[in-house]
């Protein structure tokens, strides 16, 4: 219930920031009457900014709460549904674990499939009825596909979300809900015009009428997938847990591929349109004669209010590669002090404030937003010089959406008996939509982000 507790802290801070607006707003209005005047242009326009703020508290504070109580209703469903004691399963937590003298799964696998071993069968089906309670940690479902797979062990499944996460940067960032069975494409309804309201021109005259209309939008359901072919002596007869071998470099890989089409897919061949593919977006042209650290924070901030312009709620994101992050870090003033500086340091006017020093993910602030660095960010663009330029995504990620099935893992012995080899497989179904709100997006772009010097 990690991932639930979370929500429910950031739903605690939201409303204690919320609730500190409120008295502000409310201390402002109270001077005013106390003095007995009108609020002045300044007091007015923080009023209305903190107004504004209050309300994209109240939504995201809807939005979290939702996710909540999703997840309460999900883990109470696992823990109802649940094997029980005397239903015939064994409270067997480590069926399968890792390292020397770990059972290993790909063995198992092999062994059911290939030679029909009843005692791997068994322990197979003993550890996927034993995930069912695991399952509501990533909200996920194993009913696609057609029959047969088995989910992996926990440890296994653990292994696949620790390799996964540094590569997967921009997927993490995106809401996930558990895909759909039976479907090859997930509709997502929209409304593409709305209603109206007018000036009623005289009492009991018609008011304004004005129908909404809808739309939907389709992500398809995209398959990533790999396999390793191995030695059957290595799965019989080798003391080494293969497991530890293949999962890791296979989920590694997988986490490359997501990512890489949540930020690029191509929106054809099977593949979702990413982020930076899609057509729509906030497109900022950051193309000045000469690169600095103050043209580049404006870029940025042209970013962020064409969010604020056309989506009418705030951004919640900047990712960057990890070579703009670096330049960043490298920028000074006119004194040779660092732009980039820490909270601990007290700094007065800073451009942002670093994180914790780290190759991929979360890495700073800039203009009161999360900077995340991706290496996944494509440093080969070239529509303004022809030459390798990254990109920069500024993003309300809360208007994304993620779907995703549960790994499978599956072992074949029949094409490769003549090498005495298995092939193991595995597999994830996905889906990725961001065309919900384009204008929640904003992608920087240009000769100004070629490959930076130091």
């Amino acid at each position: 219930m990690e991932h639930t507790l979370n929500k429910r802290e950031m739903v605690a801070d939201l409303i204690a920031k919320r609730s500190a607006l409120k008295v502000d707003l409310e201390s402002l209005v109270d001077v005013a009457v106390a003095e007995k005047r009108a609020l002045t242009d300044d007091e007015s326009a923080r009023f209305d900014k903190g107004e504004a703020d209050i309300r994209a508290y109240d939504e995201r504070i809807k939005e979290l709460d939702a996710q909540v109580r999703a997840d309460e209703a999900a883990a109470e469903m696992a823990t109802r549904y649940a094997p029980r004691a005397g239903d015939g399963v064994q409270s067997e937590p480590e069926i399968y674990r890792s390292g020397v003298g770990g059972r290993s799964f790909f063995r198992d696998l092999h062994l059911s499939r290939n030679k029909g071993d009843r005692e791997a069968t068994d322990r197979l089906a003993r550890n996927t009825r034993g995930r069912a309670a695991d399952l509501e940690v990533r909200a996920i479902s194993t009913s696609n596909g057609a029959g047969g797979e088995f989910v992996p062990p926990l440890w296994l499944e653990n292994e696949f979300v620790r390799y996964a996460r540094p590569g997967r940067i921009t997927a993490n960032l995106a809401p996930s809900f558990p895909l759909p069975p039976g479907t090859d494409s997930i509709n997502v309804p929209k409304v593409s015009t709305g209603t109206a309201v007018a000036v009623q021109s005289t009492q009991n005259s018609a008011v304004q009428n004005t129908d909404l209309t809808t739309t939907s939008i389709s992500s398809t359901v995209t398959t990533v997938a790999g396999g390793q072919t191995v030695s059957l002596q290595l799965i019989e007869q080798s003391p080494l847990n293969i497991d530890d071998v293949v999962l890791s470099d296979l989920a590694a890989d997988y986490a490359r591929q997501l990512n890489l089409l949540v930020l690029s897919g191509s929106g054809t061949s099977g593949q979702p349109t990413g982020i930076m593919t899609l057509s729509g977006t906030n497109a900022i042209d950051y193309n000045p004669a000469t690169v600095t650290a103050a043209n580049f924070y404006s870029a940025v901030a042209n970013a962020v209010q064409t969010i604020h312009t056309n989506r009418f709620l705030p951004p919640d994101t900047i990712i960057m590669h990890p070579r703009r992050w670096a330049w960043l870090v490298a920028q000074t003033d006119g004194q040779g002090r660092p732009l980039i500086v820490p909270h601990a340091g007290g700094p007065f006017n800073a451009m942002g404030n670093p994180g914790d020093v780290t190759s991929q993910g979360y890495v700073g602030t800039m203009q009161g937003l999360p900077v995340y660095v991706d290496a996944l960010i494509p440093t080969n663009l070239t529509a303004d010089t022809g030459t390798g330029e990254d990109a920069v995504i500024v993003a309300r990620m809360a208007d994304l959406m993620l779907w995703e099935s549960h790994v499978r893992a599956e072992a074949f012995e029949q094409t490769y008996s003549q090498n005495m080899s298995v092939f193991i497989r595995l597999y994830n179904y996905m889906s990725f939509q961001a065309a919900r709100y384009p204008k929640a997006l904003s992608v920087i772009t240009g000769k100004g982000l070629q490959a930076p010097t130091f």
